[in-house]
């Protein structure tokens, strides 16, 4: 290992206190009871590594291929260790996984493919063709993701919406699975911003480097992002969004010096401006890990939805759902046992929607949902907001 990152990684590692702390706060851990399968085994493992005392091999790196980079033991830790820094300097070190599903991460990160999956109406035969493949199986996860569907997502018009103000100039942030999963959500975001008083242009559909950077690719990773601040740097604008709380930690890596958030800060900065429909509907609201410990945008996506009348709101307990970018693919049996209670909290209360803001979890819930036979739809919390805002309303 190159002297310099070694040494990082195990400066990183020593801030670790072992207090135990973060344990009740991992998925894996609570998954398998196993101390490696948590962020202090985790730790012990990087530094192993980092200082030569442990030989790479698939038995001592696999716990840190399993690692959901949830961020929630950061959340907690008293000794601010950098959680996330550390697994991903590692990880970089290790390089991608032998079993990584290059091909299938590859395909993912194409629009038009994506698309196409789309005319050619999938939802409606891959049942069939999903069993002729094993289960679980990494194929048969993708084509189940690829399969599942959202509820029919109206492009908000909000032409006759007046604009009252001019604030800061916004670049949205496309994605590249986002740029067509997402595209209603991104339509309504453009129209929520604008309706406050935010000019926004839209980049071009870009990854941003985050499947690679959490897989070990640094190469490519810090290619995605030189096209990020290409894109950006040529927008003018004065505050990067996304739709996509999973791509904010990667553009803010990309983007050091730059604004880059989620729409949500905005807009409930500005809520007093924003008038909404009534909702007699009861939704459950999952709160994706990278919003509530990246983005930290739960409360005001919340406070935004509370300002949609007769609208009941379920948040659902906050635990990781288990898609955390690649992994849904890469281990597809433990993300079905993650996601697992998130679908009976939903269940649960019996919603006649399920909100997500993240795009790999919305699908992964889908899917679930769709294995239980179950027609509650999934969609984007901006695009329930966009749908109900009152037109016409004077700021």
């Amino acid at each position: 290992m190159p002297q310099n990152k070694s040494q990082h990684i195990a400066a990183l590692a020593d801030q670790c206190v072992q207090c135990g702390l973060c344990l009740p706060v991992c998925p894996t851990y609570a998954l398998d009871g196993n101390e490696a399968e948590s962020p202090r085994g985790r730790i012990a493992i990087a530094a192993a590594l980092a200082k030569g005392l442990a030989p790479v091999t698939d038995e001592v790196r696999e716990p840190l291929d399993h690692c959901l980079g949830c961020l929630s033991c950061e959340r907690v830790c008293p000794a601010q260790v950098r959680f996330g820094e550390l697994l991903m300097e590692t990880r970089g070190l290790l390089g991608p996984a032998p079993q990584r599903p290059r091909v299938l991460l590859a395909l993912a990160r194409q629009p038009a493919l994506l698309r196409l999956t789309r005319l050619v109406g999938l939802h409606r035969w891959h049942a069939g063709l999903a069993r002729w493949l094993p289960l679980p199986s990494r194929w048969r996860t993708a084509l189940a993701l690829a399969a599942s569907t959202s509820a029919p997502q109206l492009a908000p018009s909000l032409a006759d919406a007046p604009r009252a103000r001019t604030l800061a100039r916004v670049a949205l942030f496309p994605g590249c699975v986002a740029s067509v999963e997402d595209a209603a959500a991104q339509q309504a975001a453009i129209a929520l911003l604008e309706a406050v008083g935010h000019p926004v242009i839209r980049l071009p559909g870009l990854c941003c480097g985050a499947l690679d950077a959490h897989g070990g690719d640094t190469q490519a990773a810090a290619r995605a992002a030189r096209r990020v601040r290409d894109a950006w740097q040529a927008s003018g604008a004065s505050v990067l969004v996304t739709v996509t709380p999973g791509c904010i930690g990667q553009l803010r890596n990309a983007l050091p010096d730059a604004r880059v958030d989620d729409p949500y800060a905005l807009l409930a900065a500005q809520a007093e401006h924003l008038q909404f429909r009534p909702l007699p509907r009861r939704v459950a609201l999952h709160l994706p890990c990278t919003q509530l410990n990246v983005a930290r945008s739960g409360e005001a996506l919340q406070a935004l939805l509370g300002r949609v009348p007769t609208l009941e709101v379920m948040p659902l307990p906050a635990r990781c759902c288990g898609a955390a970018g690649s992994h849904l693919l890469e281990f597809p049996e433990r993300a079905a046992a993650l996601r697992a209670p998130t679908l009976e909290a939903a269940g649960a209360v019996a919603p006649q929607a399920l909100l997500s803001s993240n795009i790999g979890c919305r699908l992964h819930l889908a899917a679930g949902l769709a294995e239980q036979g179950s027609t509650v739809p999934t969609l984007h919390p901006l695009v329930l907001l966009a749908q109900q805002l009152a037109t016409g309303q004077h700021s």
